[in-house]
């Protein structure tokens, strides 16, 4: 039956359950700001009551449980959209360094640089023999050069700059999930027995897990899922098997950590490989796998699949603006170079080649295209003396014996250009054939004029032959290799004025001959601003103009800022939505706490009320007996 005592024990439970109320309480209100704190309610039971004669009497209150407020639905979402913002935040603040690089709009950088450079051209064409003009052509040659050369070095830094972000967060990737591995085993530990939720360890686990989102993209699948009414209308929570996985890659299963392995060792170019080691030792790529978080945006902007053989990015935001900005300066390279061979000249030399011999030109790595050119010979008061034209089809090599189908063989051969019965005055009679490795190693083409030519004054040149009035539809042989040219280099990288032009300015020539007054190569050089050629990135060909080109370039640029930036203010938008329904569930609410804290604080007054109630009644009681 119920007793005095038996009262004082309901007195008792209301202070200890109002105490624990306050305590918590307090807990949340110190850890208001702590990053992933979940508030925590007390969940209180009526205890089991006394059976008497005149029925059920109350027994006091149990605290059941103090568990957290969490709705594992929205923290999903959270995860999620957190990994997008990463993603996002990342990839628009790289763009628009990126595009830093390419102010066109403001009317300068490497646009304003072209125009200025055909410009001079033009300034050449109308004062041929102006040395003066020659130096200026030279200089503005070189600032247009050095300016793409400086962009080209700032894209290629911001993306050896995001490379090495790669290992820093892989790094940070495999720590986490280290973190997450142990938690676990504490998380199992502290709920054995199923009693009591692990809270604080679970709000742990939440954060890191958000993190890894962030980082990698990474995706938790938890066991069942079960609501607790109890504490709230929203609140439910995952609880069972744990696995953290990236594209179905395991990284923690339970207490288990799968590490990812990065490395730059196989790559001479310091990009680094992401990799999954199986549980057999083999390593395998994961590039195109991880496409969310931070790590997710680091590969779309330096590029996922590495070439096996060139060792460098196929894709990539960065990687394509440094194969569009090569092609650009490629074009103008050979399209020059392939222009300026027309003046006449005493010695030629390629660029270092790779090509045997033997090998045909056309299917070679050299943007050499069937057709033929014109070898002619001017003396030296710059007439013409000979002529002849060397034709290139699919099995033209470079070398031979003569009069076989190489250019060897076609210029050394035995011919009567001059139609004049003469055997003394034909191209084989005054030029030189060597193509052979130097001794440094490089391999190279010669052309030049044999002693006697060369001492007597005269001169040679290379004249593509157009089939039709594009200057594209020739064979851009002298281009190609660089025979006699004007620019040096073969990408954004490189490219430079001619370093003997360089050294003398005024070895420029304007004109096709040494004859003064000839302005035909700076004619040409000034229609070629207006000829379409074919610029080749990757496995797609562009047929536009040089200036085109680089428009295509920057405008890529500005497109892939743009999108990157909308695409940003749609996702944050999205985020601060979901962080906000996040927050409404899981935050601490200091107006809400204060307010429990009343309601404990007269929930203990209460509870004290009664048992000093009880006491005095065992006071009367203890009086009457005495």
């Amino acid at each position: 039956m119920a007793s005095m005592f038996n009262s004082l024990n309901i007195g008792y439970s209301g202070l200890s359950a109002a105490q624990i109320g306050i305590n918590t309480t307090g807990q949340n209100i110190a850890n208001a700001e702590t990053e992933g704190y979940s508030r925590k309610r007390v969940i209180n039971s009526a205890s089991m009551p006394v059976i008497t004669g005149n029925g059920q009497v109350g027994n006091g209150v149990d605290v059941q449980d103090i568990a957290r407020v969490f709705d594992n639905f929205v923290f999903d979402r959270y995860t999620s959209v957190s990994a997008d913002k990463s993603y996002s935040d990342f990839e628009r603040q790289t763009l628009e360094e990126l595009s830093t690089y390419f102010p066109e709009i403001d009317g300068v950088g490497i646009k304003a640089d072209l125009a200025e450079y055909y410009k001079t051209w033009q300034t050449f064409s109308d004062n041929p023999n102006n040395d003066a003009v020659k130096i200026a052509l030279a200089k503005q040659t070189q600032t247009l050069s050095k300016h793409i050369n400086q962009t080209y070095d700032k894209v290629k830094s911001l993306q050896d700059e995001v490379n090495k972000q790669l290992e820093v967060n892989v790094n940070q990737v495999n720590e986490l999930a280290q973190q997450l591995a142990d938690i676990n085993r504490s998380i199992d530990s502290a709920e054995a027995g199923d009693v009591y939720m692990a809270s604080d360890l679970r709000d742990k686990r939440n954060v890191i897990e958000k993190d890894l989102a962030k980082l990698i993209g990474a995706d938790v699948n938890r066991g069942q899922m079960s609501a607790n009414i109890e504490i709230d209308d929203n609140a439910n929570i995952k609880t069972g098997s744990y696995v953290v996985e990236v594209n179905g890659y395991n990284l923690v299963d339970g207490s288990t950590v799968h590490p990812l392995k990065v490395s730059k060792d196989e790559n001479e170019y310091g990009f680094y490989e992401v990799s999954y080691e199986r549980q057999d030792g083999v390593l395998i790529p994961l590039e195109e796998e991880i496409s969310g978080g931070k790590i997710g945006a680091i590969f779309d902007l330096r590029g996922r699949a590495l070439d096996t053989t060139t060792q460098m990015p196929t894709d990539g935001t960065l990687q394509n603006t440094l194969s569009n900005l090569n092609a650009f300066a490629k074009g103008l390279i050979e399209a020059t170079n392939n222009l300026y061979a027309q003046g006449a000249t005493q010695q030629m030399e390629s660029n270092s080649m790779e090509l045997d011999p033997a090998d045909p030109l056309v299917s070679s790595k050299y943007n050499i295209k069937e057709g033929s050119f014109d070898v002619v010979v001017y003396d030296i008061d710059g007439k013409e003396v000979a002529k002849r034209n060397i034709t290139i089809d699919n099995a033209t090599s470079m070398s031979g014996v003569k009069d076989s189908n190489s250019i060897e063989g076609q210029i050394l051969s035995n011919k009567d250009d001059n139609g004049d019965s003469n055997a003394n005055n034909d191209i084989d009679d005054f030029l030189t054939f060597n193509y052979q490795a130097a001794a440094n190693g490089d391999v190279k083409l010669s052309l030049g004029l044999n002693a006697d030519a060369k001492s007597k004054g005269y001169t040679f040149a290379l004249q593509d032959q157009l089939s039709d009035a594009s200057f594209a539809s020739g064979t851009n042989f002298a281009g190609a290799i660089g025979l006699g040219r004007y620019l040096d280099g073969d990408s954004a990288k490189n490219i430079d004025l001619n370093f003997n032009l360089s050294q003398n300015p005024t070895d420029i020539h304007a004109g096709y001959s040494s004859v003064s007054g000839d302005n035909r190569i700076a004619l040409d050089m000034i229609q070629q601003q207006f000829e379409e050629y074919d610029f080749k990135v990757n496995d797609q060909t562009y047929n536009t103009t040089v200036n085109g080109m680089y428009d295509m370039t920057a405008t890529y640029v500005g497109i892939a800022t743009n999108s990157a930036v909308t695409q940003n203010e749609t996702v944050t938008t999205q985020y601060n939505a979901t962080e906000q329904e996040f927050f409404s569930i899981s935050k601490v609410s200091i107006d809400e706490e204060l307010t429990n804290l009343i309601k404990y604080q007269t929930s203990y007054g209460a509870a004290a009320k009664v048992i000093s109630t009880i006491d005095q009644m065992m006071q009367t009681l203890l009086g009457i007996k005495q």
